[in-house]
C-alpha cells in the first residue's frame, strides 16, 4: 500500500500475500472486482449480485478500493449525482488471479456457476 508522498505502508509484513489481503482480503471487494470484469459499472448492479451484499457495506467496499486504486469512479448523472466505476490498471490486473480462483473452484466445488458478462 502507498500513501501520497508515495512510500510504500506495510500493514502487516513485507509478504507480497499480507499486502494483497490487506486491501482484497475480505468478502466483499474480490466479488465487487469479479462483477465489473463481468461489465457492471453502477451502485444498483452490483446490488443485483446473488451474493447480496448489503448498502452499507458495498459503499464502504466502493471506497476502500477507489482508496487503493483498484477503482475509480465517474459521475454519470449530476441531480441527484451517481456514479460509474472502473476498474484502474491496478483492478484490471486481477483479471488473472480471479480466473485462477474460478478454475481452483470449478475443480473443488462441482457445479458451481461461472456468470457470464453483464455487458
Amino acid at each position: 500500500m502507498t500513501d501520497n508522498s508515495n512510500k510504500t505502508i506495510f500493514e502487516r509484513s513485507h509478504c507480497p500475500i499480507a499486502c494483497a489481503l490487506d486491501q482484497l482480503g475480505d468478502k466483499w471487494s474480490l466479488l465487487i472486482i469479479r462483477d465489473l470484469l463481468l461489465g457492471k459499472r453502477r451502485y444498483q448492479e452490483f446490488l443485483t449480485s446473488p451474493e447480496q451484499i448489503a448498502t452499507n457495506i458495498l459503499a464502504d467496499r466502493l471506497k476502500n478500493l477507489e482508496s487503493a486504486g483498484i477503482i475509480v469512479q465517474y459521475a454519470y448523472q449530476q441531480k441527484p449525482v451517481r456514479f460509474e466505476y472502473e476498474l484502474t490498471q491496478k483492478g484490471g490486473d486481477l483479471r488473472p488471479v480471479l480466473e485462477a480462483l474460478v478454475n481452483w473452484g470449478k475443480v473443488y466445488y462441482p457445479g458451481a456457476t461461472v456468470f457470464k458478462s453483464h455487458e
